[in-house]
């Protein structure tokens, strides 16, 4: 049985809407209360099963492998000052079962090619792809529906959303028939079409598991737009050979690539967050309308 124990994770990109906070520091390390983006989107990866986390990087991104990599100095420190509780926290950032592997992309070509540089270390194994920009809150991990998912059909599958069909041109939207319950077999996928033109209302998010083969069809690409190779071509080639699935999963996204998407999700994580929801809630109960303007 084919066994997912692999995912990628795209972080070579500038994060220039986030600048100036993004100059020197990756945005997938911007924190989300206590934690960085990245190592969501790593727990979300432990959850699923995954066990070897491969980091497509660019310039600038060595704290990423500093975030995963031991730190003796912090350890020593904490263990002298008998602080126990945030040892465990930060010994907890990997778990020792737990593999962390970097290639460098040395040009910002697109998705599908950050994808394509990560195939020597994939190899001919089914894996995972998740962007931490995507911050998904679910009982059940968004990643662990899609590998159970890919698990019973043994094909690729694409993380899925219904979105507002004017907002369309914004995702890559897929066509297709559902074959169950949140189960599509698709058929195509266009990516940001115009609203009148878009093929459905379920549009494409931050998390894959795709079949190796994918990787042929990244290579015949032919760059697109800018120069890219982007993931949703990949894909729209790769259906046509084989089975390709999408999957509307069950939780919450937050688009932690845009400012409202990351000051919803600092709030709503607040919220959820053992040491400081009640404060936090107390805080904006009494201070939020108080600082809001007056309805007009």
């Amino acid at each position: 049985m084919l066994k997912v124990t692999k995912a990628v994770f795209p972080v070579a990109g500038l994060g220039t809407r986030f600048l100036p906070a993004t100059k020197a520091s990756p945005k997938e390390m911007l924190p989300i209360v206590d934690k960085p983006l990245i190592q969501y989107a790593v727990e979300e990866a432990i959850a699923a099963g995954i066990t070897e986390m491969i980091f497509v990087t660019g310039r600038s991104k060595r704290a990423i492998e500093d975030h995963f990599d031991k730190s003796y100095e912090i350890e020593c420190e904490l263990e002298a000052r008998n602080k126990q509780k945030l040892l465990d926290v930060v010994r907890s950032i990997k778990p020792a079962n737990v593999d962390c592997f970097y290639v460098r992309q040395a040009e910002a070509l697109g998705l599908g090619h950050a994808v394509l540089c990560a195939e020597k270390l994939v190899g001919g194994a089914p894996f995972a792809v998740i962007l931490a920009d995507d911050l998904l809150y679910s009982h059940t991990p968004v990643m662990k529906q899609l590998v159970n998912t890919f698990n019973h059909y043994h094909s690729s599958v694409v993380g899925v959303e219904s979105i507002a069909r004017e907002d369309s041109a914004s995702y890559g939207i897929v066509d297709g028939r559902e074959w169950e319950e949140d189960v599509f077999k698709l058929s195509g996928i266009v990516e940001k079409p115009a609203p009148e033109v878009a093929p459905s209302n379920l549009g494409v998010v931050g998390r894959y598991v795709l079949m190796p083969t994918i990787f042929e069809h990244l290579r015949a690409l032919k760059p697109g737009a800018g120069g890219e190779l982007q993931l949703t071509d990949g894909l729209q080639s790769l259906l046509t050979e084989e089975q390709v699935l999408a999957y509307r999963y069950m939780g919450t996204r937050f688009d932690c690539g845009s400012k409202l998407g990351y000051l919803k999700a600092t709030v709503e994580f607040a919220l959820r967050h053992p040491e400081v929801k009640d404060e936090f809630e107390a805080y904006l109960q009494a201070h939020l309308p108080a600082a809001l303007p007056a309805a007009a």
